[in-house]
């Protein structure tokens, strides 16, 4: 009885996400927004289109955007590897459900990062909007961003 009520509360301070990488940094996306990871797909440029979306892919017959969350970020561009993914996510876009794939360049596995484990997002010696991150955690050992992707993709 007692190890039921320990793993309901270590459930209720956790969260579960799909750890990705994007160039040398680590990402945690909610998985509760993922719908799928899939291999790369042809992609088809969208003129006049956002830079960090540029590009609309087919997924079994549904056109959806392409985020590539580098360029959103001031990364470097990197070409695809044998590692790279696009995970599909499902965001709420002005009330309504859209689904958005972002390019990954790994994706690691999925896991769970505890509330604990948060660390307040610095103001300073950060590269990224402190907008665009909901909060930090350890995992591993390291620091991984856990992204605003509603306000990444708005």
């Amino acid at each position: 009885m007692m190890n039921e009520t320990l793993a309901g509360e270590h459930q209720a301070d956790a969260m579960q996400v799909v750890m990705i990488g994007l160039g040398e940094e680590k990402f945690a996306l909610d998985a509760g927004l993922v719908r799928e990871i899939i291999d790369p797909v042809p992609v088809t440029k969208v003129a006049g289109a956002r830079a960090f979306v540029p590009s609309v892919i087919n997924v079994r017959g549904n056109v959806i955007p392409l985020a590539d969350l580098r360029i959103r970020f001031g990364m470097p561009q990197l070409d695809n590897s044998a590692d790279t993914r696009i995970v599909v996510i499902e965001l709420e876009l002005d009330g309504e459900p859209v689904l958005v794939g972002v390019t990954a360049d790994k994706v690691y596995e999925v896991t769970e990062i505890s509330q604990t484990d948060v660390q307040q997002t610095p103001r300073v010696g950060m590269h990224w909007k402190p907008e665009f991150i909901r909060f930090i955690a350890k995992w591993r050992e390291e620091f991984v961003i856990v992204p605003n992707m509603e306000r990444i993709l708005n």
